[in-house]
């Protein structure tokens, strides 16, 4: 081995590597597909692009419809195909990982109204200490059902949405928040009606959903009595959701539902939220009545710095 060898890899020889041969290492760890690699130039695969050789193998690091297909130091393109059977909006938490496979930061992606069957290709930037990227999780919602800040007033004129909530030693706290984004008053009474749903989207049976948060936790804001209340056009309403995250042994397996269909007032449309309920043996969750709420809601579901996609291309 002679001196430049044992030096290990220089930026030189790193570049003269990367033009002889495209290098992908999959890693599979914790709740994703790790992906770390070098630029690349042509290979059986297919040509290099910015992110490297596109994989001709439908299985690379997919996970839930969301496919890695290539991988670079400037970053990483993916694939997110609907194999549902309804128009879904996907949204999709990538962690941005460092040399040695720890997190940096996370980027969500969400592209909306994604056809039956459609893909919706995009790429996730590996700018500064970044070198990987690994799809930590994926939700879809029907698009008919979504929660959309920003997209048009539904028929009913109201807008149902979820907030990040809020955690601490076991006990969580999401607020629902319902806007009256249409043209005429809208009057909302006592309890939203709740669906939970697993990952999925299969009912979730066994949790009892009580009015109020007393019996879960006091001093939540979910324990006001329920009133009817008048929403002029712009103002809003909220009702919260409490649970504990606690398991016990013997009490059967944790529950989780990632979403929530809700009702705003009987017969309403349903609307699809993602609150991330993890309930572990409890088997129940305290709903309060709606209150009036001052002010725009907190940030909703995805989180603050989304990028989201709109329907494009054929087939959506």
């Amino acid at each position: 081995m002679d001196e430049w060898e044992k030096a290990g890899p220089s930026p030189v020889r790193q570049r003269v590597a990367a033009v002889a041969a495209v290098v992908a290492v999959v890693l599979l760890a914790g709740c994703g597909s790790r992906v770390v690699g070098a630029a690349g130039g042509p290979s059986a695969a297919g040509s290099a692009g910015p992110c490297g050789v596109v994989s001709a193998s439908p299985a690379a690091v997919a996970k839930d419809g969301v496919r890695i297909t290539a991988v670079s130091p400037v970053c990483a393109s993916y694939e997110v195909t609907n194999g549902g059977g309804e128009a879904s909006d996907v949204t999709v938490v990538f962690s941005r990982t460092g040399a040695s496979g720890g997190a940096l930061d996370n980027v969500t992606r969400t592209v909306e109204g994604l056809a039956p069957g459609a893909t919706e290709t995009g790429r996730v930037e590996l700018a500064g200490n970044a070198s990987g990227v690994k799809v930590l999780q994926v939700r879809s919602v029907p698009s008919a059902e979504a929660s959309r800040a920003d997209g048009p007033c539904p028929a009913s004129g109201v807008r149902v949405s979820a907030d990040t909530g809020d955690a601490a030693m076991g006990l969580r706290v999401v607020g629902l928040h319902l806007s009256n984004c249409g043209t005429a008053a809208v009057t909302v009474n006592g309890y939203p009606e709740l669906q939970l749903l697993d990952v999925g989207h299969q009912p979730v049976d066994g949790v009892r959903i009580l009015r109020g948060g007393a019996e879960i936790a006091g001093g939540t804001g979910a324990d006001d009595p329920p009133r009817a209340i008048a929403l002029n056009p712009g103002e809003g309403a909220r009702s919260t959701l409490v649970w504990r995250n606690t398991s016990e042994a013997g009490a059967g397996d944790p529950v989780d539902a990632p979403y929530v269909r809700v009702r705003a007032t009987p017969g309403a449309a349903p609307v699809t939220v993602v609150p991330e309920l993890d309930l572990g043996t409890t088997g129940r969750l305290g709903v309060g009545a709606w209150v009036r709420e001052d002010g725009p809601p907190p940030a909703t579901r995805p989180p603050a710095g989304v990028i989201t996609t709109p329907p494009t291309g054929p087939g959506r």
